[in-house]
């Protein structure tokens, strides 16, 4: 069975991305790769084409996959038609789930985590606590309505005034920032992180890049989901993007931005999803020069290097977190750990153009690009309101603080990275 090992070593990486995308508990996942492993060492000498070997395997794993949901839905019989859909969508380590949990009545505390958690029936439930269905039942109503009415979705007390930005402006718009002391709230964004779309159907956004300290718009994008698709088994949404403006010329430095940003090309066209509390992309198709190009998430590093989020594509989280990491002070920061990581910086007041929102900051660290920061302001929607590039005075080997001395800068433990450019969206 040399060969059967040499072609499942070549193989194991894609299928592991594979299973790993559609199975949320890394537990789960690992079980459902080791009987595929053991169904395709079983199955080998019925291969008659070992050049099929990759698809062929990728067909154990789904058949896997499924067999795991089937057993899964036998056992999950009734669903909560009235249960906060948000919540129910959470991964079961969110920290908004799991402090309403805590905050409830221990009857109604016992009733969720049995039903939902794991993943027993009403009529299970009635087995092991040796009660009537019937009481299972209207404790099962009670629990849901004391978790709906304490449950911090949705979020209450935005600041939106009436002159919210309908369209992109030409010109950069002043704004400012106010820090509060107060504690930030929680959010949850499904946005694609450096993208700003939301991977559901009938989402759009239109969004520009900001060159400073000129303030001009050097490029802009209007993206809209443009219906269901599917990428190895996987479903998902396809989004169109397509470039509507850009005027960056060569010799500027934002010129590298842009072309960063589009890859060079006009129109792309993507999948993505939203699951399991993640949002990750699936696959990038962009044309150039009448040909098409496309990569998925089984393409490795071709995938992985441009569009890849988190571990084996894991995704971005939707929950936003608070770890505790960033102390600031103006602007200094103190960081604690190990870059690269998220965090949120703290809650803040943003005017821009005349409206307030009511935001927290959320920074990278160099966890899509080694030596930048980036800032992203997000309302109690989850929506951002702007975001902010900062490059480390080293940066791709220039030094910033003389190409842009006239630029916002911000110190992090005793590291200088200067402003560069901002970004706004419009829906």
């Amino acid at each position: 069975m040399d060969d059967f090992e040499t072609l499942l070593a070549g193989s194991k990486t894609a299928v592991e991305r594979w299973v790993k995308a559609r199975m949320s508990n890394p537990a789960d996942a690992e079980d459902i790769l080791q009987e595929t492993y053991l169904a395709a060492f079983k199955g080998y000498r019925e291969l008659r084409n070992p050049a099929v070997f990759l698809p062929w395997i990728l067909s154990i794993a789904r058949r896997k996959c499924a067999d795991w949901y089937r057993m899964k839905a036998r056992r999950n019989e009734i669903l909560l038609d009235e249960f906060p859909e948000k919540a129910a969508e959470e991964s079961p380590d969110n920290s908004a789930v799991e402090e309403t949990l805590e905050a409830l009545p221990e009857r109604d505390r016992l009733m969720l985590r049995l039903f939902y958690q794991d993943m027993l029936s009403q009529k299970q439930i009635s087995e092991q606590l040796k009660i009537p269905e019937g009481t299972v039942k209207s404790r099962m109503s009670m629990a849901r309505f004391h978790f709906r009415t304490a449950y911090p979705y949705p979020p209450k007390g935005e600041i939106i005034m009436s002159n919210k930005m309908l369209k992109l402006p030409a010109v950069l718009p002043e704004y400012s920032i106010i820090w509060k002391d107060e504690p930030a709230f929680a959010v949850n964004c499904e946005e694609l992180t450096g993208w700003f779309i939301v991977p559901k159907i009938g989402e759009k956004v239109t969004w520009g890049m900001y060159d400073l300290p000129s303030r001009k718009l050097d490029v802009s994008y209007e993206m809209a989901v443009t219906g269901p698709a599917n990428v190895h088994g996987l479903d998902g949404v396809a989004i169109h993007a397509k470039v509507i403006e850009a005027t960056a010329a060569e010799g500027d430095p934002m010129k590298a931005a842009v072309d960063a940003s589009t890859g060079g090309q006009e129109e792309w066209f993507f999948t993505a999803q939203e699951k399991d509390g993640y949002t990750r992309f699936l696959s990038a198709e962009h044309i150039d020069n009448g040909v098409r190009t496309l990569t998925t998430f089984l393409d490795g590093d071709a995938f992985m290097d441009n569009w890849g989020l988190g571990e084996e594509n894991c995704g971005t989280p939707v929950a936003v977190k608070s770890w505790g990491k960033i102390q600031r002070k103006g602007s200094e920061l103190t960081v604690n750990g190990d870059k690269p990581f998220v965090d949120v910086a703290g809650r803040c007041d943003v005017t821009l153009d005349g409206t307030v929102y009511e935001t927290i900051c959320v920074m990278d660290f160099g966890d899509y690009n080694e030596g930048v920061i980036s800032e992203q302001y997000l309302d109690r929607s989850g929506h951002t309101v702007l975001w902010r590039r900062f490059n480390r005075d080293d940066w791709a080997g220039k030094c910033w603080s003389e190409l842009l001395p006239n630029n916002e800068q911000i110190v992090v433990n005793g590291q200088r990275y200067v402003h560069w450019y901002d970004c706004l969206c419009v829906r």
